[in-house]
């Protein structure tokens, strides 16, 4: 472990611990790397079916994603290929997009393999949960504990930090469209809405007191643009609150919706080259459709960009010192090997 001096997004400059076998964060690294899922771990043995060429398109325009079909085994060997760290009863692992945390009984999850991935890691009987994750569609951290009372000790510190409003977690995301302001918070009463028989996330304006009652909620969070280029930006999200789909509501309120959101993109509509929001209640999710500027830019074509991952990535999260006044604890999570191809089409660099 080494400590490097560091610049936080309010200028603060901190002594901060980072493990080795960490990237360090967007403030330090100008190139983007193939270090995502299959390739960060570069200390693990690769698994079968795991590894990711990074080279020119061809067959694999998103390189870094999880192969289709996996056993459960195939998975295991997978989950522990992209472990980044462990430290006492912590397991630290960088989630693959698209691979759900939990799920219906039989479903291929996080959780349902965890039983092998403990015994996979020599753990016996201590047997791994989840402190914190990345979503389904997103990419990026998960902490996992084998001690009920450090799991139970780190919830408490992300629920105290949440109420205080001090983020824990940062997210990057690559958004279709330039936000107007280059940093500020977004703030939005979402409610979750069964829509065509399809919970999605829905703003509601002006939410009475009877809305919040019946499951309205007040979402807050913040964004920083970190670079821009070809009409898309790489943000910086920190959210405030916890609500499903937070972050890509909030940026699609902000007429930028996060490229590879096949969800809620379509609620922003263009109109000689005006965007707009269309009423999130009446329009159903479709594939995100890009400009043939964009696509070219990408290399891909329409029928690839359908099949775009979402470029939504848990990239740090902050933990307690051993003490109360101890300097948190970063964690890091380096960009899939798609996001930072992503970067390099568009000449987004980290500054």
């Amino acid at each position: 472990m080494r400590t490097v001096l560091t610049r936080e997004m309010d200028g603060r400059r901190v002594l901060r611990p980072i493990w080795s076998g960490w990237r360090r964060g967007l403030a330090v690294s100008t190139a983007p790397e193939d270090a995502g899922f299959g390739i960060e771990a570069r200390h693990h043995r690769q698994p079968r079916g795991s590894r990711l060429r990074s080279g020119p398109l061809g067959d694999q325009p998103f390189p870094g994603l999880l192969p289709k079909n996996l056993s459960r085994e195939e998975l295991v060997d997978a989950l522990r290929a992209a472990v980044v760290d462990r430290k006492g009863p912590l397991v630290t692992l960088n989630k693959p997009q698209g691979l759900p945390v939990t799920g219906k009984s039989g479903e291929l999850t996080l959780l349902s393999v965890l039983p092998e991935l403990s015994q996979s890691l020599g753990l016996g009987e201590q047997e791994l949960q989840v402190v914190r994750a990345s979503g389904k569609e997103s990419s990026g951290l998960v902490l996992l504990s084998s001690c009920p009372q450090t799991a139970s000790r780190l919830q408490k510190f992300f629920t105290h930090s949440q109420r205080a409003q001090r983020p824990t977690a940062t997210y990057c995301a690559v958004t279709n469209g330039i936000p107007t302001a280059s940093e500020g918070k977004i703030q939005a009463a979402l409610k979750l809405e069964h829509i065509d028989g399809v919970n999605l996330t829905v703003p509601v304006k002006a939410p009475s007191r009877k809305d919040i009652l019946q499951g309205v909620k007040k979402t807050r969070s913040h964004f920083r643009v970190v670079a821009t280029g070809s009409g898309c930006a790489l943000v910086q999200l920190q959210p405030l609150t916890v609500f499903s789909s937070q972050l890509q509501v909030h940026m699609v309120l902000q007429l930028c919706p996060v490229l590879g959101d096949h969800t809620y993109s379509a609620r922003v509509g263009t109109v000689l080259g005006q965007r707009f929001l269309l009423p999130a209640e009446s329009t159903k999710p479709q594939r995100q459709v890009l400009d043939e500027a964009l696509l070219r830019r990408l290399h891909l074509t329409p029928s690839q960009a359908a099949q775009l991952p979402l470029h939504l990535h848990l990239h740090r999260l902050l933990l307690p010192g051993t003490r109360a006044r101890d300097t948190p604890i970063e964690l890091l999570a380096p960009l899939p090997p798609y996001f930072s191809r992503t970067l390099q089409c568009l000449g987004l660099r980290l500054q």
